[in-house]
């Protein structure tokens, strides 16, 4: 199973990871402005399903392949570690990203969750996240790789919900501190690239 260590730096990593409102955030936002605080929770809870489904996709495939083989899993520790860290140095060079929200139609709350589950599964870029995410946290030698990712996976559902529940719930008074903390609106770019870079490295170096 995990030890406290791997678990306890993927909550932090995680967390840092939802400090920059990314696609899905945008869209549980304007699912609440549109439709009210029902819609965007359960918009969110839409979009953890649908993660849910990417968690289950990694844990199977992955599982299946460390079974085949080694080296295999290993090259693909290392292609989601470059990928990471080609993520960070992307996310530094690029410009403020814009920060209107996208024009949608008003729906009810359980359209709304239907709409963001497809809406999060269909998302290539989620999936080779979560391929490139998951497994530089998994130690084969601590027990059943199927478990770890798993488990990793059902956190970060877990931590997803949560997070776009309290958005919605503190939507109004969470968007006058934004406001007031503009240092956050010039260097969320610098923040996340810094962590898929040291993310991406570690795992690297800790392969070698």
């Amino acid at each position: 199973m995990l030890d406290l260590s791997t678990l306890g730096t993927f909550v932090v990593v995680v967390l840092g990871l939802f400090l920059i409102p990314g696609p899905a955030v945008l869209l549980v936002l304007t699912r609440t402005m549109h439709g009210g605080r029902q819609a965007g929770i359960l918009t969110g809870l839409g979009i953890a399903t649908g993660d849910f489904v990417h968690t289950l996709g990694a844990a199977v495939g992955l599982s299946a392949l460390l079974m085949t083989s080694a080296l295999a899993f290993n090259a693909v520790k290392f292609v989601g570690a470059a990928y990471l860290v080609y993520l960070g140095i992307r996310a530094l060079r690029e410009k403020q990203a814009n920060p209107h929200l996208p024009a949608l139609a008003p729906v009810s709350g359980s359209k709304a969750f239907f709409q963001a589950i497809p809406a999060e599964v269909l998302n290539p870029k989620t999936a080779l996240f979560f391929l490139a995410f998951l497994p530089q946290f998994v130690r084969p030698e601590h027990g059943s790789t199927f478990l770890q990712f798993a488990t990793l996976g059902l956190i970060f559902v877990g931590m997803s919900a949560l997070y776009t529940t309290l958005i919605v719930l503190t939507m109004r008074p969470l968007g006058r501190l934004v406001k007031r903390l503009t240092w956050l609106t010039r260097w969320q770019n610098r923040i996340i690239g810094v962590l898929f870079i040291s993310l991406g490295l570690r795992v690297a170096v800790q392969t070698r």
